[in-house]
Parts: structure tokens; C-alpha cells; sequence
């Protein structure tokens, strides 16, 4: 196949708003950039109304067209194994719900708060957390429910940490960011505020130099992303990390364990070390949660601990992550 990339404008290519509205998220836009295999097309109709599904340009540009086994693919392409039955799997393993006193603001731990701000992501993993709520309108907050939440973190002067998740926080644009940064550090106890976002992978170009500049002026801003393959640390990636540490924005790594992807010492290896080469720490490997329809991409956790025993003496002390089941 030909290379897709190129036949782009490069001043649309890099713009992330351009790359927002052209995702691919239909079988047909998705032949333009790789073979689909029968499953392949059989599991983007079938699970329509299960979980959402679309690609950036940017991503999918990174996808082997050929093999339905590459680790880019596998991450974001449906197949028919989601819908295989899996009688482990749950909703909500962490049971967010139960800890959420308002919507979309989960408050497991006495300090510390996770602001579900968005239900809107640049692209939908098929191993996602949330996947009870990401791509769902009925997630998304209004205008009385962002004060909800404000509201309860000003009652709860023990809160001095607050991550903003979802979805992905950086699908907002500037001016709704600037907004909402502007009433967190409004409130006198809140210290640290998170993002946790995957734009340095799947979309990097939205780290653009205004962005950095409004981190900048609202520290101190900690940023963790999440890359799981050696082949999403690009060009374009590490120049996106480079802005955020020059922005003075710490930068961690949550890797997830994914089976076929990344469950090797070898690949593990390289992405660890390829994330020190770019000044992002390798902080977590997360154990796959016990998400419904995920069961294919779920390694074993004896696999998880191999792979970290054969990270230990072979490579740099702070290249290895802190290898991590979350539990409720």
C-alpha cells in the first residue's frame, strides 16, 4: 500500500485539530490505510453499539497494513475476540461508581482525586479502563456539574491532588483548559494537578507550544501518558515530550501489559529504555484490568513478574517501571 502519510498537506498533517476531525472510524475510510482482515470487518460492525471505535490519521499511519498481529493495530482495531464470552470480565473492576460522590470524580484515596473531565478520547483503545463510559454522551458534564464537582473539592480541604482523566483531558481545546485549570488553582489546597493523557502517543502534535506555555503558567502540572510498543516512540513523540519537559512538565509513563504486544522482556526492554532516551520515566506497568471483552489481550500476571525479574540487573535502575495490579 502506498504511504498514506504522504499524501497529506503537511501543515494539515500536524495539525491536531485536522487530525481530530479526519479520524478514521468506518470500514471503508479504514481500507485507505490498512488490509482489514474478514474478522477485522466483521468485529467494526458488530461492535457498533458495544464500543466505540476511531483512529487518528497520525496512529493509524503507524499501523502495519499487512499484519493483522502489529502491536499498533492490535491496540485500536476491533476484533471478533471482544465479544468471545469472558466470564471475569466487569464493567467498572476498580468500582469507580462507588467512589464517585459526584459524576465523574472518583475519590479513592483520602488526598487525592481523579476528575473524569471528558468522556471524549482521540482514540478508543480496545483495552480501555473505562470503557463503561468513553465515546457515551451521557458522560460528559455540563456547565451544574463541573460546580458539583468544584464544589465538593472545596468541602474536602484534605484533597491536594487532583488528576484529570477521562477520556483524555487534552481533547479540550486552550481556552476550556484555561478555564478549567483557572478554578482548580482557585482552590487554596489543591498543590498538584495530573493529566493523564495518551496525545504524546496517539497524537502528539496537540503538545503544541501554546499548550506548553498554559501548562507553564498553572505549575506545579504533572503529566503521565501511556505507551505500550517501542514503534509509538517516533520522531514526533519525543519532540512533543521535549516540549512538555521544557515547559518544565514532569513526564511518567503507565505502561499497560498487553498480551501479543508487549508481553516479552525483549519488547519491554526496548520501551523502557527508548522512554529514558526521551526523558520519560517508565513509572508503572499496569497488570491488564479485568475489563469486559479484553480476555484476548490480557497476559498472565506470572508473565508480568518474568519480565520484570528479566528487567532487573540488565538495564538502567530508573528504566524499570513499578510493576502494579490496581485493585478497588
Amino acid at each position: 500500500m502506498t504511504n498514506r502519510r504522504s499524501t497529506f498537506d503537511t501543515r494539515n498533517w500536524q495539525d491536531w485539530r485536522w487530525q481530530m476531525q479526519n479520524r478514521i472510524n468506518d470500514a471503508e475510510a479504514l481500507h485507505d490505510w490498512i488490509e482489514p482482515t474478514e474478522d477485522e470487518l466483521a468485529a467494526i460492525e458488530a461492535t457498533e453499539d458495544v464500543f466505540r471505535w476511531n483512529v487518528t490519521p497520525y496512529y493509524a499511519a503507524l499501523m502495519d497494513p499487512h499484519d493483522p498481529t502489529c502491536p499498533i493495530r492490535r491496540q485500536v482495531v476491533p476484533t471478533m475476540d471482544e465479544l468471545e464470552p469472558d466470564l471475569t470480565g466487569t464493567k467498572d473492576p476498580l468500582e469507580e461508581v462507588a467512589h464517585s460522590p459526584v459524576k465523574n470524580l472518583v475519590h479513592n484515596y483520602e488526598d487525592r482525586v481523579a476528575f473524569c473531565v471528558t468522556a471524549e478520547c482521540a482514540i478508543y483503545c480496545r483495552y480501555c479502563l473505562r470503557k463503561r463510559m468513553v465515546g457515551d454522551a451521557d458522560f460528559f458534564l455540563r456547565k451544574d456539574e463541573f460546580e458539583e464537582a468544584f464544589d465538593y473539592l472545596k468541602e474536602h480541604d484534605e484533597i491536594r491532588d487532583v488528576l484529570l482523566t477521562g477520556g483524555d483531558p487534552l481533547t479540550f481545546n486552550e481556552r476550556r483548559l484555561e478555564w478549567l485549570l483557572g478554578r482548580l488553582r482557585a482552590i487554596d489546597h489543591v498543590e498538584i494537578i495530573r493529566f493523564g493523557t495518551r496525545m504524546p502517543v496517539k497524537l502528539p502534535y496537540r503538545i503544541t507550544p501554546e499548550l506548553c506555555e498554559l501548562l507553564a503558567a498553572h505549575h506545579p502540572i504533572w503529566l503521565n501518558t501511556h505507551f505500550n510498543h517501542p514503534k509509538e516512540l517516533t520522531d514526533d513523540a519525543a519532540a512533543a515530550i521535549n516540549r512538555l519537559k521544557e515547559a518544565g512538565v514532569p513526564v511518567g509513563n503507565q505502561t499497560v501489559l498487553l498480551r501479543g504486544i508487549n508481553d516479552d522482556a525483549q519488547t519491554m526492554k526496548r520501551l523502557c529504555e527508548g522512554l529514558v532516551a526521551v526523558r520519560a520515566r517508565p513509572y508503572y506497568l499496569y497488570q491488564a484490568q479485568v475489563i469486559g471483552g479484553t480476555a484476548h489481550m490480557r497476559a498472565p500476571i506470572e508473565r508480568g513478574m518474568a519480565i520484570m525479574r528479566a528487567l532487573q540487573g540488565r538495564t538502567t535502575g530508573f528504566a524499570i517501571p513499578k510493576y502494579v495490579l490496581d485493585t478497588p
